[in-house]
C-alpha cells in the first residue's frame, strides 16, 4: 500500500472521518460529521490519484476493476481498522471512496438504540427485521451490534452475506460464518438459494437490493429462521411499500399476507450532528409488528400504520419526529438540525410545543 494512502487511512481514526475521497484534479477530502473537508489545497494529478488508488488493490482486483469499470472490496490495516472501498472511473480518471469500519463493535446501547426493543428483536428465533436509512446512516453498525448481541447470548449458527465484508465477528457463544460477494459466493441470490443447507439459525443479508433477494429473505424467514437485512428506504411505511411494489401486481396480495406474518420490526435511521460538539447521534423510528399493524399490511391499509406509531410509545414504538424531539429536549441536537431531517415539520413543531 502506498505510504501516503496508509497515512491518510490511519489519520481517519484521529480526525473522526467516516470516508476518504480520492479524485483526480481536486484535493483529497475527508467526510467528518456529514461534511466534506479538504485535506490541503493541492489538486491530485490524474496519474497520482490512479497510483494511490491502485495501491489498495492486488492484481486480481485491478483486473476486475479494469474489466467492470468499478469494484467494491474490503481490507484491513492491522491495529487501526477495517475499510470498505469503492473504486470507479469519472471523466476517464480513477477515483475512490474508502469508508472506515472500526474494529470494535458497539453495543446496542452505545449505538443509541432502544435496548428493550432491540433485545427483544435479537432474542427472536424467526422472522424478518429490517434496518433502513440512507447511505451513511449507521445501518451496518446497527446490524453488527445486533449480531454481536446474538453472538454473546445464544448458541446458534449465524451466516452473513455481505458485499463486501464490513465488521469482522469472532465466535463467542455462536458459530459465525461470514460470506463475501465475489470472494466466497457469486451473488446475494446465489448465496441465499443455498443458505438453508448450511443449518443456519440467523441469516444477515447485507442489502436487499432486488426482487430475488427480497423474495429469498421472505422465504427464509417463513421457514422458521431469523433474517436481518437492510433497505435504502427512509421510513417504515416506505419500506413496507417498497417490498410489496417490487413484486408483479398479481403476486402482491400474497406478498402482503406473507409479509404480515414474517415481519418482526423495522428500524429507520438517521445520524444527526451533536449540538455544540463534534460527533453525531442516532435518531431512529421504531415499528414493531403488533396484531393491528399486521392487519393493516394484509388489508392494504399501510398508510394507517403511522397513527399506530404515533400512539404506541408505551410499548417501544416511535416516529422519527418523536425521536428527534427527544434528542432536542435532551439538548443533544439543535432544533434546526431536527427540522432539516424531519419529513413533516409542522408535526415536529407541534410535538416541540407540547413538550415545552
Amino acid at each position: 500500500m502506498n505510504e501516503t494512502v496508509k497515512t491518510l487511512l490511519t489519520d481517519m481514526v484521529e480526525k473522526r472521518a467516516s470516508d476518504l475521497h480520492i479524485s483526480a484534479n481536486v484535493p483529497i477530502h475527508y467526510r467528518i460529521d456529514d461534511e466534506l473537508v479538504e485535506q490541503g489545497d493541492r489538486p491530485l494529478p490524474p496519474e497520482e490519484a490512479k497510483d494511490m488508488v491502485y495501491s489498495l488493490m492486488d492484481e486480481s482486483r485491478i483486473s476486475v476493476f479494469e474489466r467492470e469499470k468499478e469494484i467494491d472490496f474490503g481490507f484491513s490495516i492491522e491495529g487501526v481498522g477495517r475499510y470498505r472501498a469503492n473504486v470507479f472511473y469519472q471523466r476517464s480518471c480513477v477515483g475512490c471512496v474508502v469508508r472506515l469500519i472500526p474494529f470494535e463493535i458497539r453495543s446496542l446501547a452505545e449505538c443509541g438504540l432502544p435496548e428493550d426493543v432491540m433485545n427483544g428483536f435479537c432474542a427472536a428465533t424467526k422472522g424478518l427485521i429490517l434496518i433502513t436509512g440512507a447511505t451513511g446512516s449507521g445501518k451496518s453498525t446497527t446490524l453488527a451490534a445486533m449480531v454481536d448481541a446474538i453472538n454473546r447470548s445464544r448458541k446458534c449458527h449465524i451466516v452473513t452475506v455481505e458485499d463486501p465484508l464490513e465488521f469482522i465477528h469472532h465466535n463467542k457463544n455462536a458459530l459465525i460464518d461470514q460470506r463475501e460477494i465475489g470472494a466466497d459466493t457469486r451473488s446475494f441470490s446465489n448465496a441465499l438459494r443455498h443458505v438453508l443447507r448450511q443449518d443456519p439459525d440467523v441469516i444477515l443479508i447485507g442489502e436487499l437490493r432486488d426482487l430475488e433477494s427480497i423474495q429469498q429473505a421472505l422465504i427464509i424467514a417463513d421457514t422458521g429462521h431469523l433474517v436481518l437485512g437492510t433497505l435504502h428506504t427512509s421510513d417504515s411505511i416506505q419500506t413496507i411499500n417498497r417490498i410489496i411494489d417490487v413484486f408483479p401486481s398479481h403476486q402482491q396480495k400474497q406478498i402482503r399476507v406473507q409479509l404480515s406474518f414474517v415481519m418482526l420490526g423495522i428500524i429507520s435511521q438517521q445520524l444527526v450532528p451533536l449540538a455544540g460538539q463534534p460527533g453525531r447521534v442516532l435518531a431512529a423510528e421504531v415499528l414493531m409488528m403488533t396484531p393491528p399493524v399486521r392487519n393493516m399490511i394484509r388489508d392494504e391499509k399501510v398508510h394507517q400504520i403511522y397513527s399506530t406509531l404515533q400512539t404506541s410509545q408505551r410499548i417501544g414504538m416511535r416516529t422519527m419526529n418523536q425521536a428527534l424531539v427527544d434528542l432536542c429536549r435532551s439538548n443533544r441536537i439543535t432544533y434546526e438540525d431536527a427540522a432539516a431531517r424531519s419529513s413533516d415539520i409542522e408535526e415536529l413543531k407541534g410535538l416541540m410545543e407540547r413538550a415545552g
